[in-house]
C-alpha cells in the first residue's frame, strides 16, 4: 500500500465487520464487583479494548488519553483494559491488582495472564486499541499513542448509526470501584534525604509530596494541592531546592523546602511529539513523561521515560536539551546521540558518571564524562530474570531506580523482581543484597543504611547495608510474546494507516508520513533498513539468521478537514485545521523458517484489508 495515496476510511454503512472473539482472561475481571463478564452481556453498548501492559509508558499515555472519552460517553461506551503482560511480574494477579489502583483506571480490567484475548485479537504491540460495535463486530483497530481524537469521532458516528437501527442501548456501565485503603503513603515513587534528615517521598498515586521525620514513617507535611500529577523523581539543586520530575503533567518543577514554594521550571503541560522542539527555553519546549531527575555535570539530567532519552536542564539559562538517544527504543550503546534507551526511569549520579536505570531492557547503564553510553548489566528488551554472577550474564527485571553507594558501586531498585541488587564495576559482578521487598522503586543511601521506597507496600523500608551480597538462585526469562514466523529472504513490511473519519494526510510541509526500520542483531536485515517515508517496504532477511528481533518505528500526521470530507491528498484544508499525530514503535520478534510468512502487516490505525 503506498503511503501517499491509502484506500479512504469505509462510510459507516459499509464499515468493515469482523465478528469480535470472546474475552477470555484466567485472572478474571477487575472493577467490576467481582462480576465476569462476556460479549454478549455488553451488547448493545460500543466497546473499546484497551491491550495494555503497566509495565509499558506508552500504555500509561493512552489511559490519560481516553479519561475524557471515557467521561463524555459513559452511558453508550465501555471501555475495557485487558491487560496482557510482558513482564512476569506482570502476570502475578495482586501485581494488576497494584497497578489499576496505581494508575486510577476507572473502567473494568480483563486480567489475561496468558495472553489468550491478546492472540485471539491478533495483537502484536502495546498499547493496542479496538473498538466493537454494539451488535458485536471489531470495526477498527490502532496501535500507540495519538488515536483518542479518531476513536472519539468514530464513537459518535457509531452512536448516531445505532440508535437510528435501535440497536444502542444506554444506561450504567459494569465498572464498580473498589473500596479505597487508608494509607500515609499510597504507591510512593522516589525518596530524597533532605539536608535537615527528613525524608521527601513522591506519594505518586495521591499527587503529592511528602516530607516524613528521619524514621521514615512520621508525617510532617504534605505538599501540593492540584500542582502535581503522580510525581516521581527528586533531585536537590545547588540552591537549596528540589526539582521534581512532574510525570503525567509532562513538567519539572522545584519546591523550596524552606517556604513551601512551588515554581515551574521546564515544560508546557502538553507531551512532546515527533516532530517538536528538542531544545530552547524551558518554559516552551514540551516533554514527554520525565520519570527521574539527578543533579551531574553541573546541569539537571532527565530521565525522559515517555520518549527513551535524556534531556538537561540548564537553570542559568533557563534552557532545556536532548542530551542522549534518538527516541528509538531499544538498548544500543555509543555516543549519546546515537545511543537508544527504553524507559529510562532512574537516575544517580557520581563524579564520573551518570547511572541509569534502563527499565524496558532490564538493564543498567551510564554516561561517561565523553558522553558515551555503556551498558553494565543487561541485553535488550526481551530478555530478564533474576540472576546473580558476572555483569555479562547476570538478569534483572524491568529495575527503576539505582543508587549511588560510597564503594563505587551501584544499589539497583530491580523493581519487578522485589529485590535490592548491587552490581560492583571493580569485579564487573551483580549480588543480590535483599529480597522479599514489593516493587522497589528507588532508595537513599543515609549513613549505613539504605532506605528503599517499597511502592506496592506503601511505604520506605530501612535496611542495613551487608558486608557480602546474598546470593539468589539464577532464573532466566524471556517474554512471553511467541516469535513471528517469517520465510528468509523478501518480507513485505505494511504498515497499515487509514487517516480517521474526517480527517486527511497533512501534507502541507512535506510528507506526513515516516518510518524507520532497523533490526537485532544488525545482520538480520540485507536490505531495507533506515529511514523512510513509505509505510510499506521491501525487507530482505538473511538466510543464515534464525532469529531476531525487527524494530519498526512509524508516525502519521492527520488533520480534520473542514470540508467534512476523507480526501487523502494533500493541503492545507483550512486555515487552522486541528492536526493530530498517530506514532507506535514495534519491536516484532520473528523466527526465519521455511514456509514463514513474506508479509508483516502492523496496524497502526484502521483495518488490514488483507486481513478479511
Amino acid at each position: 500500500m503506498n503511503d501517499a495515496a491509502p484506500a479512504p476510511t469505509p462510510a459507516p454503512s459499509r464499515r468493515a465487520r469482523v465478528r469480535a472473539p470472546e474475552l477470555i482472561g484466567k485472572g478474571g475481571w477487575l472493577n467490576t464487583g467481582d462480576r465476569q463478564y462476556t460479549l454478549a452481556d455488553l451488547r448493545g453498548r460500543i466497546v473499546i479494548l484497551d491491550f495494555w501492559t503497566f509495565c509499558c509508558i506508552n500504555c500509561l499515555h493512552v489511559l490519560d488519553e481516553l479519561r475524557e472519552l471515557e467521561e463524555k460517553h459513559r452511558d453508550t461506551v465501555v471501555i475495557i483494559g485487558v491487560h496482557s503482560p510482558k513482564f512476569v511480574h506482570e502476570a502475578e494477579h495482586q501485581a494488576v491488582v497494584d497497578a489499576v489502583e496505581r494508575y486510577q483506571v476507572h473502567h473494568p480490567v480483563l486480567d489475561d495472564p496468558e495472553l489468550a484475548t491478546w492472540k485471539q485479537y491478533a495483537v502484536r504491540a502495546w498499547p493496542t486499541l479496538v473498538v466493537i460495535d454494539p451488535e458485536g463486530y471489531v470495526v477498527a483497530q490502532h496501535a500507540g499513542e495519538g488515536h483518542a481524537h479518531a476513536i472519539a469521532k468514530l464513537v459518535e458516528e457509531l452512536e448516531a448509526e445505532h440508535a437510528a437501527k435501535g440497536t444502542l442501548r444506554r444506561g450504567d456501565g459494569p465498572y464498580v470501584a473498589p473500596e479505597p485503603v487508608a494509607t500515609d503513603l499510597r504507591f510512593p515513587g522516589k525518596a530524597l534525604l533532605l539536608p535537615s534528615g527528613n525524608f521527601l517521598v513522591s506519594d505518586s498515586t495521591r499527587h503529592q509530596l511528602v516530607e516524613l521525620e528521619p524514621d521514615g514513617e512520621s508525617v510532617v507535611r504534605r505538599i501540593g494541592d492540584g500542582e502535581f500529577n503522580e510525581p516521581q523523581g527528586l533531585a536537590l539543586l545547588p540552591d537549596g531546592r528540589v526539582a521534581v520530575a512532574d510525570t503525567v503533567n509532562h513538567a519539572i518543577r522545584a519546591y523550596d523546602p524552606e517556604t513551601g514554594a512551588i515554581e515551574l521550571l521546564a515544560g508546557t503541560g502538553k507531551q512532546w511529539w515527533q516532530g517538536s522542539a528538542t531544545s530552547g527555553p524551558a518554559l516552551e519546549v514540551s516533554l514527554s513523561s520525565p520519570w527521574d531527575v539527578a543533579w551531574w555535570n553541573g546541569r539537571l539530567w532527565i530521565a525522559m521515560a515517555g520518549v527513551h532519552q535524556l534531556w538537561t536542564y540548564d537553570p542559568e539559562a533557563g534552557t532545556v536539551q536532548v542530551a542522549a538517544g534518538t527516541t528509538n527504543e531499544g538498548l544500543v550503546d555509543g555516543p549519546a546521540a546515537e545511543a537508544w534507551f527504553a524507559q529510562p526511569s532512574g537516575l544517580a549520579a557520581t563524579e564520573d558518571r551518570l547511572w541509569i536505570a534502563d527499565s524496558e531492557t532490564s538493564a543498567v547503564r551510564f554516561v561517561d564524562r565523553d558522553m558515551q553510553v555503556r551498558t553494565a548489566v543487561g541485553t535488550g528488551l526481551f530478555d530478564f530474570g533474576h540472576r546473580d554472577g558476572d555483569a555479562g550474564q547476570a538478569l534483572l527485571q524491568h529495575p527503576l531506580g539505582v543508587t549511588a553507594l560510597p564503594d563505587g558501586s551501584v544499589a539497583i531498585s530491580d523493581t519487578y523482581n522485589h529485590a535490592l541488587r548491587r552490581f560492583d564495576p571493580a569485579a564487573n559482578e551483580v549480588t543480590t543484597l535483599a529480597t522479599d521487598l514489593r516493587e522497589p522503586s528507588g532508595a537513599v543511601l543515609v549513613g549505613d543504611d539504605i532506605v528503599v521506597v517499597e511502592s506496592a507496600r506503601h511505604r520506605l523500608t530501612r535496611l542495613r547495608l551487608p558486608e557480602e551480597a546474598v546470593r539468589v538462585e539464577g532464573v532466566a526469562h524471556r517474554t512471553q510474546r511467541a516469535a513471528t514466523d517469517v520465510a528468509p529472504g523478501a518480507l513485505r513490511l505494511d504498515v497499515v494507516f487509514q487517516a480517521p473519519a474526517g480527517q486527511k494526510l497533512d501534507t502541507r510541509y512535506g510528507p506526513s508520513t515516516r518510518l524507520l526500520v532497523s533490526s537485532t542483531p544488525p545482520e538480520l536485515l540485507r536490505a531495507g533498513e533506515g529511514a523512510g517515508t513509505d509505510l510499506s517496504r521491501e525487507l530482505e532477511l538473511n538466510p543464515e539468521i534464525a532469529e531476531g528481533v525487527l524494530h519498526v518505528s512509524a508516525m502519521a500526521a492527520s488533520c480534520d478537514d473542514p470540508a467534512g470530507g476523507t480526501s487523502q491528498t494533500g493541503g492545507s484544508g483550512g486555515e487552522y485545521p486541528a492536526c493530530h499525530v498517530h506514532q507506535q514503535d514495534w519491536g516484532v520478534p520473528v523466527r526465519l523458517t521455511a514456509g514463514g510468512a513474506d508479509r508483516l502487516p502492523l496496524v497502526l490505525a484502521g483495518m488490514d484489508p488483507a486481513a478479511g
